[in-house]
């Protein structure tokens, strides 16, 4: 039997994709993050199926459901939020699976940052303006930086910015980056992108701060930061260009 990892998505439950809902309508056994993955999306498990909330349990514990519906012969859905390349702490379950013996399989999910970006309606790689995006966080109670991996250092190549799982300690994030963007660089800070209540806060490094504490966010929001956010007088894609030859189009003659 398999466990089915599947990333569901940032928040609304039809942003699941179609591999990953067909596995949780066939799987008898569902774990779900019951903090971050809507309910909706446990409406596609099939009828009697055992639907367990991980959020309250230890990694013992949820590794313990993983071998007893193995051993019983029953497939699991796995549901993590967003993707689970990132942040997902799939790492190290799969590391006790391996252990243990017992197979598995990944379904990507749509990732928070895309989903903030698509709420925001911009591109966060535009010509000669960003060519790059990073994911990163600041440290946390449940997980220290490596020491390289600062937000000062990141900062320092102008790159756009997706700042996970940092909303508590905006006015360090605003303070670290302010030197290497200036203070009116753009900022958007998306809470709970494609939910129900989701929000949009925009600004820039000078007034984001302000802004957040008119409105406050709590958790479950993404900071977006760099000048592709506002950026309207960039050059259009040479891919696209009349010229501009490439295997399935040749260019126009002039």
């Amino acid at each position: 039997m398999t466990i089915h990892f599947i990333g569901a998505g940032p928040g609304a439950a039809d942003l699941i994709t179609v591999r990953g809902r067909d596995l949780v309508a066939r799987c008898p056994v569902c774990l779900y993050a019951g903090s971050l993955v809507p309910r909706e999306v446990l409406s596609w498990c099939p009828e009697g199926a055992r639907i367990v909330d991980t959020a309250p349990l230890a990694l013992d514990a949820i590794i313990a459901a993983m071998a007893e519906a193995h051993a019983a012969g029953q497939d699991v859905a796995r549901l993590h939020s967003g993707d689970l390349s990132i942040w997902s702490a799939m790492g190290e379950q799969l590391r006790r699976l391996d252990r243990l013996g017992i197979p598995y399989s990944i379904t990507p999910g749509v990732p928070a940052f895309a989903a903030a970006a698509a709420a925001l309606g911009r591109e966060l790689t535009l010509p000669g303006v960003a060519q790059s995006v990073v994911l990163t966080r600041t440290s946390g109670r449940a997980t220290a930086m490596p020491e390289g991996e600062k937000l000062s250092a990141f900062a320092a190549t102008g790159v756009t910015l997706a700042i996970h799982l940092s909303i508590h300690v905006l006015d360090r994030v605003v303070a670290e980056l302010t030197p290497y963007y200036g203070p009116d660089c753009p900022v958007a800070i998306v809470a709970r992108a494609t939910w129900p209540d989701e929000r949009i806060i925009r600004g820039t490094l000078s007034t984001i701060a302000a802004a957040m504490a008119a409105e406050p966010v709590e958790r479950t929001a993404t900071i977006l930061v760099g000048p592709a956010l506002a950026a309207q007088d960039f050059s259009e894609s040479a891919l696209y260009g009349a010229h501009y030859v490439r295997r399935f189009r040749g260019g126009e003659a002039g």
